[in-house]
């Protein structure tokens, strides 16, 4: 018996969820787990669907397509561990954690190896039998160095990458190479404070709680759509410092939350915005 997960969205109609599981039962799929949510205000339909059962994916999502509304999207995904690339510089905190999260079972992904500009991160990465590859962006302007790390990246079929505090601005030309695949984490609770020095920026306006935003990359720099976000309290006795070290714990969790939630096919992009069943 196979596992997948079926994933649809579309204009909202009538007996929506009633179509999708009769077919299910037409082909003898059992349903683990269901979920669904209609947006009102923009009149669109997701539903998120595991199975068990013997496939025929093709029989299968034609009769999905003749019972849902024009231009619906569905896709069913296998249930396998799906496979990521990690991108890094020289800050540990994320990196490790999502290393230690996916050894002891916590966080279920294959890594297939981790990228940095630096060799900072090399010897943690190797402790965990993991390929690293160290890709300098010395002396190179940033579309040659991006020439390189996909030259490194096209030798791994994966997923998603994963930006570690991955400290580079990606060019429209790799964004493109794995749109909605890239999965950033932000030390800020965006909106708020986009760009550099997050930190010191909300030391400088006195913020109450400073906060970590993990979302997928586009090329409109820390506005794509999110998928994870978390805040932890500050005061006044706080440094842009001290703010930088408590914001890392946020960072990391956030990350390994959203992270979680791709590789498990709770997430859809719709818009700029994320949908998460």
């Amino acid at each position: 018996m196979e596992k997948k997960t079926l994933l649809t969205h579309c204009s909202d109609a009538p007996g929506l969820i009633s179509k999708i599981t009769n077919i299910c039962y037409k082909h003898q799929l059992n349903i683990i787990h269901n979920n669904e949510f209609v947006d009102n205000t923009s009149g669109h339909f997701f539903m998120r669907t595991e199975l068990e059962g013997i496939f025929n994916d093709e029989t299968f999502l034609m009769d999905l397509d003749q019972a849902l509304p024009e231009g619906a999207k569905r896709k069913l995904v296998s249930s396998e561990r799906k496979k990521v690339i990690i991108l890094v510089t020289k800050e540990a905190h994320c990196l490790g954690d999502i290393l230690m999260k996916n050894f002891d079972g916590s966080l279920d992904v294959e890594i297939a190896a981790v990228v940095g500009n630096y060799d900072t991160l090399q010897g943690l990465t190797e402790k965990f039998d993991i390929p690293y590859h160290c890709v300098s962006h010395e002396g190179l302007n940033r579309e040659e160095h991006e020439e390189k790390v996909l030259e490194v990246l096209a030798k791994y079929d994966v997923d998603y990458l994963v930006l570690a505090k991955y400290m580079r601005v990606l060019t429209p030309n790799f964004v493109e190479a794995y749109n909605n695949r890239i999965i950033n984490i932000h030390h800020s609770f965006l909106p708020a404070f986009i760009g550099a020095k997050p930190y010191h920026q909300a030391y400088e306006r006195g913020v109450k709680i400073i906060g970590a935003t993990a979302h997928f990359v586009t090329n409109d720099l820390d506005e794509g759509p999110i998928i994870k976000q978390d805040v932890i309290p500050v005061d006044h006795n706080f440094s842009a410092k001290d703010m930088a070290r408590a914001g890392r714990d946020v960072e990391k969790n956030v990350l390994s939350k959203a992270l979680n939630k791709v590789v498990n096919d709770h997430v859809f992009v719709y818009g700029n915005r994320t949908v998460i069943l």
